[in-house]
């Protein structure tokens, strides 16, 4: 029996769906594979480690996907996880299944059905901050997550995991690494409550309904935790509007925003943020170096590994540009150039 059998199999006997095969994959893969599943009812969507995964954690995300939206269901607009498989010997590797949700992700031109200009863009960041300010807002422990031992130590941590990260497998010369680290170590602001995080929240990991400007769902959940919600503002903000470096690092991230005049500001969109939630904003420019620089940070391992010679990918080959753009724009927001 092949894989595609073996899928079958496992999908109709635990998750009810007859006659599945697998289709074609959705989107780019980089984090997680994302693919559709055509079965007689429908079809579904199934997310497993990258077919260039290095190491056995990879599996790690879609395990912590499949907690989370089974701890959001209902609460947020999210898809509806319909079964994991641990059994590697089904695919050769654990996978995901979730719902399908009828959307489109919106990166460099909007759909068709939409109309052109800056009140439809700006009316797609209200309802990027209005569906993560549901997630921020909830209350993570009576969902029955289990949170770190210390939630509010979030942007300390991950300040001291990347720059010991990259300390350890450096392949080319990064100062602004250690610099804007030490910036942020040293300007740490008071951690607001803690509070269910996506963990790479921006308009690229969200589905929009394909006839309106409206959220249908946020998808990629395989970084959530429980920690400091203002990361999850500063990095979609930060993505949000006009860039300070031409050509930007990762210019296809929300690059519908770009160069568009009358379009709502960071600061409106914070702010409407923040009503939600109840948490100020005050730190907003702190989060944002934070967001590019945290960014710059985890993507550098994929351009070691491409160094190394052990992926080929052009996601992996583009960092070469994009990293370095990431931490000027990080540098530059911090006035640190």
């Amino acid at each position: 029996m092949d894989a595609d059998a073996r899928l079958a199999a496992w999908l109709a006997d635990h998750v009810g769906l007859e006659d599945a095969v697998p289709g074609r994959r959705l989107g780019g893969g980089n984090s997680n594979v994302t693919q559709l599943i055509v079965h007689r009812g429908g079809q579904a969507v199934l997310r497993r480690p990258p077919d260039n995964a290095i190491s056995a954690s990879a599996a790690n995300g879609v395990r912590r996907e499949h907690r989370m939206l089974l701890a959001l269901a209902g609460h947020a607009r999210v898809p509806r996880a319909l079964g994991f498989c641990e059994d590697a010997s089904v695919i050769g590797q654990p996978f995901l299944v979730v719902e399908f949700v009828d959307g489109v992700a919106i990166t460099r031109d909007l759909p068709a059905a939409y109309a052109e200009g800056a009140e439809t863009l700006s009316r797609i960041g209200e309802e990027l901050v209005d569906g993560i300010a549901a997630v921020h807002a909830l209350d993570w422990r009576a969902l029955g997550l289990e949170g770190p031992s210390n939630p509010a130590a979030y942007v300390q941590k991950q300040v001291e995991r990347w720059l010991k990260a990259r300390a350890g497998e450096a392949v080319r010369d990064l100062p602004l690494v250690e610099e804007i680290g030490r910036w942020l170590l040293e300007r740490l602001p008071a951690a607001p409550r803690a509070a269910v995080m996506h963990g790479d929240f921006h308009l690229d990991n969200t589905l929009f309904r394909r006839d309106a400007p409206a959220l249908a769902a946020i998808i990629d959940w395989e970084l959530s935790t429980v920690g400091d919600p203002l990361s999850d503002l500063g990095l979609m903000l930060a993505f949000w509007g006009p860039r300070q470096v031409d050509p930007p690092g990762f210019s296809f991230v929300q690059a519908v925003t770009r160069g568009v005049p009358g379009l709502v500001t960071r600061e409106a969109l914070a702010a409407r943020w923040s009503r939600t939630t109840g948490i100020d904003v005050d730190d907003l420019d702190y989060y944002l170096v934070f967001a590019f620089w945290r960014l710059a940070s985890i993507v550098e391992g994929a351009y070691v590994l491409y160094r190394k010679g052990l992926v080929t990918d052009d996601y992996s080959r583009n960092l070469e540009h994009d990293v370095p753009a990431l931490l000027l724009e990080s540098a530059l927001r911090a006035g640190l150039r």
